[in-house]
């Protein structure tokens, strides 16, 4: 039916290369000529305590140039024109990216963008998460944290890390097996910080597809898995407690709210609906006419005559040779008609092919322009799903994409909801406690749709080409933390008074090269 069928999403993509010079150097005087001061904030001491935003991971790894690159390094450096103290930072062991536990690999090496699509540098990781790294870290961001995370006792112990309870990369440089991310950053008595959390509460739901549980509600989160949504509840509660213990001596800071990630490059490549005669044909538009015809025929034209028989015509229509076609997927939130279908397909197919039918049809339905393909489904889109024999053995075309690879509409929602909530919190927080507040929901909306420009150079969110994210498709490129800095460093000014300059962000790299 559909023979030699591959898809390449990035094969027309034309890489162009950017500065790679993203070594600055800052003068101590302003842009007006004034020196540098810090207005009413004191920034001797400075923490940043975050996730992989505020480490500085990129390119789906935690590596050396990154790190040195965060935004709260960069902020740092103009912190240090200004008074500001020594910023040490738990740099990983090399430049590969990726992370060992006990000697096997845990965490894969880094990706970059070959000039035709994202994929593994050479070499192994050479980071082992049981070395003990000497602190105390004013960089706490840590990959992975979830907002409650940062007050939970032995995050970075590493006997929990195989049950998910710790966090290897916390594990490194955790000044105890029973301590918490917050206590660290208390011990070092900050004057000044920075906190970007509750991307992760999120974002593991979205990434997965809507895989996870939806935990509004439920008031425990040792009973979460990662893949989870965090209660609203729960969030507050974590936040309030990390921002009191940060401001119970007087120290200054800034936050910034979430964007919805679903705006994320990770969310947005890959369209809902890439199934042109071209593709259905291998590049050959008169195959692809021809198998649109036969699935027609044998596939979609049987399924949305029995749907519609029992009113849900809607989930599939018949394919079109003029425009693109949507993928077939999985929606777990439809009503399961797999007995009816499969009642309705056995005098035709007999018993046992019916049954398979209904259980593989029974929520089923085409996508639309309201759901959004991972990035990650570019590569199962007409792959063989294990065990599945032909005609069915194409994902996307004549097997449904599954949950894992499609955010629905449904709960493309309950993402919203969530980040609405947790947004809500922040800047109530940002607001009682007089801290600086960063708008980055905005810009992330901006971002999508026209860009942002800076230093005269348009940034995106287009996926590789855009400049603002690395080659994940969810974490920033050298630019686009240039970028969240320059943000940052105008919150602060704006709060408390101070002059810190912004970078320039045409300096930094818009992807890290494959060699550093």
């Amino acid at each position: 039916m559909i023979k030699n069928f591959k898809w390449l999403l990035f094969a027309s993509l034309a890489f162009v290369a950017c500065n790679n010079d993203d070594e600055l150097t800052i003068d101590a005087n302003s842009s007006d000529g004034k020196a540098l001061t810090s207005g009413t904030a004191v920034v001797s001491k400075y923490i940043a305590l975050g996730d992989s935003y505020s480490a500085g991971y990129s390119d789906d790894a935690l590596f050396i140039e990154g790190q040195k690159g965060s935004f709260a390094n960069i902020i740092a450096q103009q912190f240090a024109l200004a008074g500001g103290g020594e910023f040490k930072t738990p740099f990983m062991a090399d430049n590969v990216g990726g992370l060992l536990l006990g000697g096997n690999v845990i965490f894969m090496q880094r990706l970059f963008f070959n000039g035709t699509a994202p994929v593994l540098v050479s070499g192994r990781p050479s980071t082992e998460a049981t070395t003990k790294l000497t602190g105390p870290f004013n960089n706490l961001g840590v990959p992975g944290a979830k907002s409650y995370h940062l007050v939970t006792p032995g995050y970075g112990n590493v006997a929990g890390v195989a049950t998910g309870q710790s966090n290897p990369y916390f594990v490194r440089f955790s000044s105890s097996a029973t301590t918490t991310i917050v206590a660290d950053a208390l011990a070092q008595d900050p004057t000044f910080f920075s906190l970007w959390i509750g991307g992760n509460d999120i974002l593991g739901y979205a990434t997965s597809g809507g895989s996870g549980t939806n935990q509004t509600g439920n008031l425990n989160p040792a009973t979460y898995a990662s893949n989870d949504i965090t209660d609203p509840t729960v969030f507050a509660s974590a936040y309030s407690n990390i921002v009191n213990a940060m401001t119970a001596k007087g120290a200054k800071g800034v936050v910034a709210n979430l964007p919805y990630v679903t705006a994320l490059p990770y969310f947005t490549t890959v369209p809902f609906n890439p199934l042109t005669v071209s593709i259905l044909g291998g590049g050959n538009v008169a195959v692809g006419q021809a198998t649109v015809t036969a699935l027609n025929t044998q596939l979609y034209g049987p399924l949305k005559q029995v749907l519609t028989a029992f009113n849900a015509g809607d989930r599939i229509n018949l394919l079109s040779s003029t425009t693109p076609n949507p993928l077939l997927i999985v929606d777990e939130s439809l009503p399961n008609l797999s007995a009816q279908l499969t009642a309705a397909f056995t005098p035709s197919l007999g018993l046992a092919t019916a049954t398979f039918y209904g259980q593989v049809f029974g929520q089923a339905r085409q996508a639309t322009k309201d759901d959004l393909v991972v990035l990650k489904a570019q590569s199962v889109i007409g792959a063989e799903p294990t065990g599945i024999p032909a005609p069915l053995n194409k994902f996307g075309i004549t097997y449904p994409m599954q949950d894992k690879d499609v955010l629905t509409k449904a709960e493309i929602a309950e993402v919203k909801v969530a980040t609405d909530a947790y947004n809500t919190t922040i800047k109530s927080v940002a607001d009682s406690k007089g801290l600086a507040f960063v708008e980055l929901k905005a810009v992330t909306d901006q971002l999508a749709s026209g860009g942002i420009v800076y230093n005269g150079f348009t940034t995106t969110s287009s996926f590789i080409t855009g400049g603002m994210f690395s080659s994940d498709g969810v974490h920033p490129s050298p630019r686009g933390y240039a970028i969240i800095a320059n943000l940052f460093t105008d919150a602060i000014n704006a709060k408390y008074g101070s002059n810190f300059k912004n970078v320039n962000v045409g300096s930094y790299r818009i992807l890290f090269p494959g060699s550093l």
